[in-house]
C-alpha cells in the first residue's frame, strides 16, 4: 500500500500539482494519464524516492519492495542477461554474489564457513534457489531465447534490451511496481504476455503510457493529473474518457435542465457498469464500478486537437494497382515481388517490416524508385503523405507556424490561418515560434494541419503518432475513422490500427506479403489460428 499525503511538487518555480490526497492498494493496477509535461513521470519518481516532494508525504511500508522499470538501456552492458534480470531484488542478488565469491575462495576460513552458512539460509529465503528458472521464465515469456541468458547485455539489441529490463522490473514478487511507458519497443505477443501477468498480479502497480489498449486491458483505476492536481478514478481508460467527455459535454449545456443531465449520466454509469466483457479484470475489482458517483466522474481541463479530413473530390473506381514490385537496400530484401491493388473504401494498415513499409510509402509517394515492378495511381486520385521522418520540413526553416502553414494553403489570409492552427491548439502568440524549435509532438500537429489543407481522398501516414499524448492519438483515431476516403497507414497504436483498418497488408521479413481482409484483432486470430505467433506492429 502507498498512502499520499498532502503531497505538493515544486520544479523549476513551476508547480506540478499540489494537496494529493491518494491510496494506492494492492491488487489494483493504476494507470498514470495526463498531458505532457503535467508530471506523470515526476510523480512516478516521487513515489520510489528519486525526488521528494516540496510538501507533504508520502508513506511506503518500510517491508514493502518496490521495483522500477529502469530507462538506462546502457547501464547494465558489463552483466549476463540472467545479472540483470536477478538484479530486480537487488538484496537477493548481493546475497548470491557474496556466497558465491566466499565459495570461489582458495583459502576457505571457519569465519568464511560460518558467513557462506549465514548467506544459504538468507539465500534460501528470499527465494534464490528459483531466481534463476523465474528469470528464464520471464525473459521467454517476453520472447527472447533462453540461450540468450548467459549473453551479456552489451551484446542485445535495443529492443531485446527493453526486455530485459522490463523483466528485471517484474522479477521476484515486488510488492510494488512502478512502469513508466513499458509496452515502448514491445511487439504484440509481448504486450499481451505483460498484460496478461500485470492483470494476475498480487501486487500494486502503477503505469505511465500512452497505449489506450493497454491501459484498457491491465487498469482498474486512473489517477489524472490535471488543473494542478491528481485524482483517482475507478475503472480503465476507456471509462475515464467516455465519462470526462460526457461531462464536458454537460457543462457546454448549461441551459438544460439538471435532472436531465443526471439521468443521462446515471444511465451511462448503468450501460458501462453492465458491460462486463470490456475489461478482462476479476469479476470482484469490477464491481468497484458500481460505487461511482455522479461527483466521482471526471472533469477534464486537457484540449483535443481537431483532426478532420474533408475530400475535395471523391476518387473513381481505379485508386491504385501495385504489380510485382521488389525494393533492394543494400545487400537487403525489403519487397520482393508485391502486388495489391486498392479498392474503394480500403484502409489498410500495414504491419511488419517497417523498414519495409516506410520504403514502400516513399516509393508510392515518388521519393525512391523501386528495384523492379511498378505501381498506378488512379486518375481521379490525390495523395497526402505523412512522413516517419518530418525533418526536411523543418530543420533549417526560418519561419513561424504562422508563415509555415501560409505554404500549404489556398487562404493564405492571418484570420484563417489562425483560426485552422486554433483547432490545433496553436493559439495566441505561439503561431509565431519558429517551426525549427517546435517540440516532436508540435512538429506532428504541423504535418497534420498542412495534410489536411490538402483535400486529398488518399491518405498515407507512416507511424503519425509518434511523439503524441493522449489526447491527440484519440484525435488522430477519430479523424481517420470518420475520413471517407482511402487510408494506407501503419502505427504502434493497437487501437488505432484496430478500429480504423478494414484490411491489414503484413511485409514479411523475406518481403513478401500476407494481405489479409478484415480488422487488426481478427489478423491475430488467423495468424494464431496458423500457429504463427510473430506478430509485430
Amino acid at each position: 500500500m502507498i498512502t499520499v499525503t498532502n503531497v505538493s511538487f515544486q520544479f523549476g518555480g513551476q508547480l506540478l500539482f499540489k494537496d494529493v490526497d491518494l491510496m494506492f492498494t494492492e491488487g489494483n493496477c493504476y494507470g498514470v494519464i495526463g498531458a505532457n509535461g503535467a508530471g506523470k513521470s515526476t510523480f512516478l519518481k516521487l513515489l520510489c524516492r528519486e525526488l521528494e516532494p516540496t510538501h507533504g508525504e508520502i508513506s511506503i511500508p518500510s517491508t514493502a519492495r518496490m521495483s522500477v522499470l529502469r530507462q538506462d538501456h546502457f547501464a547494465f552492458d558489463d552483466y549476463t542477461v540472467q545479472d540483470t534480470v536477478i538484479m530486480g531484488n537487488r538484496h537477493l542478488y548481493d546475497v548470491m554474489k557474496e556466497k558465491d565469491a566466499i565459495y570461489e575462495k582458495e583459502d576457505f576460513s571457519d569465519e568464511d564457513g560460518i558467513r557462506a552458512s549465514e548467506l544459504e539460509a538468507e539465500f534460501a529465503e528470499l527465494g534464490g534457489w528459483e531466481a534463476e528458472s523465474e528469470a528464464s521464465r520471464l525473459v521467454q515469456g517476453l520472447g527472447i531465447e533462453e540461450e540468450k541468458m548467459t549473453w551479456l547485455m552489451a551484446d542485445l539489441r535495443e529492443s531485446e534490451k527493453v526486455k530485459i529490463l522490463l523483466a528485471q522490473a517484474l522479477f521476484g514478487n515486488p510488492d510494488i511496481i512502478l512502469l513508466d511507458e513499458p509496452t515502448n519497443g514491445l511487439d504484440l505477443e509481448a504486450t499481451e504476455w505483460l498484460e496478461d501477468f500485470l492483470s494476475d498480479y498480487f501486487g500494486t502497480v502503477l503505469v505511465v503510457s500512452h497505449d489506450r489498449h493497454f491501459l484498457n486491458n491491465v487498469c482498474t483505476g486512473i489517477v489524472d493529473i490535471d488543473y494542478s492536481g491528481i485524482k483517482m478514478y475507478v475503472g480503465n481508460y476507456e471509462f475515464w474518457y467516455e465519462s470526462s467527455q460526457l461531462i464536458q459535454r454537460m457543462i457546454k449545456q448549461q441551459n438544460k435542465k439538471a435532472e436531465e443531465k443526471i439521468a443521462e449520466l446515471q444511465a451511462f454509469i448503468a450501460r458501462f457498469s453492465a458491460n462486463k466483457s470490456k475489461s478482462r479484470q476479476a469479476t470482484s475489482r469490477r464491481k468497484l464500478l458500481d460505487k461511482l458517483t455522479i461527483e466521482e466522474l471526471p472533469a477534464s481541463s486537457r484540449r483535443y486537437p481537431f483532426i478532420g479530413f474533408d475530400m475535395e473530390r471523391e476518387a473513381g473506381k481505379d485508386i491504385l494497382t501495385v504489380k510485382e514490385l521488389s525494393y533492394i537496400a543494400g545487400d537487403r530484401t525489403l519487397l520482393s515481388d508485391v502486388s495489391f491493388s486498392l479498392a474503394k473504401g480500403d484502409k489498410i494498415a500495414f504491419v511488419g517490416n517497417e523498414l519495409a513499409i516506410t520504403a514502400l510509402f516513399r516509393i508510392l509517394m515518388e521519393e525512391e524508385q523501386p528495384t523492379d515492378g511498378s505501381f498506378k495511381w488512379g486518375i481521379s486520385t490525390s495523395q497526402s503523405y505523412f512522413p516517419h521522418d518530418n525533418t526536411a520540413y523543418f530543420d533549417g526553416v526560418q519561419l513561424s507556424i504562422l508563415d509555415w502553414m501560409r505554404q500549404y494553403s489556398k487562404d493564405t489570409t492571418e484570420t484563417y490561418l489562425r483560426g485552422f492552427l486554433g483547432r490545433m491548439l496553436f493559439s495566441g502568440d505561439s503561431i509565431f515560434k519558429p517551426v525549427n524549435v517546435l517540440s516532436g509532438g508540435e512538429k506532428v500537429r504541423c504535418m497534420f494541419s498542412r495534410m489536411m489543407l490538402f483535400g486529398s481522398n488518399v491518405l498515407l501516414l507512416d507511424r503519425p503518432t509518434d511523439h503524441l499524448d493522449l489526447e491527440s492519438i484519440t484525435a488522430v483515431n477519430e479523424g481517420l475513422s470518420a475520413f471517407h476516403g482511402n487510408i494506407l497507414f501503419t502505427s504502434h497504436d493497437y487501437e488505432i490500427v484496430n478500429t480504423v483498418a478494414n484490411r491489414i497488408i503484413e511485409i514479411k521479413p523475406d518481403g513478401s506479403i500476407t494481405d489479409y481482409q478484415g480488422t487488426y484483432e481478427e489478423f491475430v486470430a488467423f495468424k494464431k489460428s496458423k500457429g504463427e505467433t510473430n506478430i509485430a506492429l
